[in-house]
């Protein structure tokens, strides 16, 4: 495996001065249930599948959530091996999550999100197990969409734009 370019490179970060950062995103309905969604200069396509109502041309938005939080552990994994001496070759996860469609449809006073978040991680390293434990429960700390996904996050609507 080909080593990461920016190994070392986070101690020589400046944290401190990276105290809170705004992420921005916009989001825009398409024909039918399918959404275009916008990050800096980065676009995806979220949709739901046929059961659900949708033409199934991308992940739907819960599906999306899994996909952030296996890819955040990835990034905080690749980031901080250095710092705990692990050459690590390989980093997996397969995540899945309980949701009760009725709380979306309505049909049910149930939760509309997921109940649980259930996740196994594959790791290919040169350490022993005590210490990629270690590890694992530090990334799990460390991750920013683990951690929103994890404990309630207030959600603040500013205002909305009616346009005749």
């Amino acid at each position: 495996m080909t080593k990461w370019a920016g190994a070392g490179k986070v101690a020589a970060l400046n944290i401190n001065s990276m105290a809170i950062s705004t992420f921005k995103a916009t989001t825009t309905l398409q024909p039918g249930l399918v959404v275009r969604a916008k990050s800096r200069q980065f676009e995806v396509t979220l949709d739901e599948p046929p059961e659900l109502g949708g033409t199934d041309t991308g992940m739907n938005p819960v599906e999306m959530i899994l996909c952030a939080l296996g890819a955040c552990q990835a990034i905080v994994a690749r980031v901080y091996a250095p710092q705990f001496n692990l050459n690590l070759e390989e980093f997996a996860m397969e995540l899945e999550g309980d949701l009760d469609v009725d709380g979306f449809l309505g049909k049910s006073e149930v939760r509309c999100g997921f109940s649980e978040v259930r996740y196994n991680i594959r790791i290919k390293c040169d350490a022993p197990e005590e210490k990629v434990r270690e590890f694992v429960d530090f990334i799990s700390k460390r991750c920013p969409v683990g951690d929103t996904v994890g404990n309630a996050v207030p959600l603040a609507l500013n205002k909305v734009i009616v346009q005749p």
